[in-house]
């Protein structure tokens, strides 16, 4: 009598597409996945999501920071902004894992088709 294996092939992707959306450490292995650009249709598509949502956040709390430390009357707000921003991004990771979990699609209105635009 054979054991069934804990680790199939589905769900070692799906613990890979895990690791693809935790919030910034995800980046990394996403992006090498689409550097490398193996992996099949679905590991491919959420390489470009986690990679799409993390330059966003980046890019925003950038120029958010920067404006914080241009524009001295308004630093305060715009502090305020980049830190909805960053907890937005993290909410935003955490409902994708568990939509992954209840295996339900991983589709964002907007940015998936952004981010469906990368090579």
């Amino acid at each position: 009598m054979t054991t069934p294996d804990r680790l199939s092939e589905e769900n070692l992707k799906r613990l890979q597409m895990f690791l693809y959306l935790v919030p910034v450490v995800g980046f990394f292995p996403a992006l090498w996945t689409l550097y490398r650009g193996r992996g099949d249709r679905q590991l491919r598509n959420t390489s470009r999501l986690a990679v799409t949502l993390a330059a966003g956040w980046l890019l925003g709390y950038l120029l958010l920071g920067a404006g914080a430390q241009a524009f001295d009357v308004a630093s305060l707000q715009l502090l305020i902004l980049a830190s909805l921003l960053t907890s937005g991004y993290f909410v935003v990771n955490i409902a994708l894992m568990v939509r992954l979990w209840q295996r339900k699609s991983l589709r964002l209105p907007g940015l998936s088709r952004l981010g469906d635009r990368l090579p």
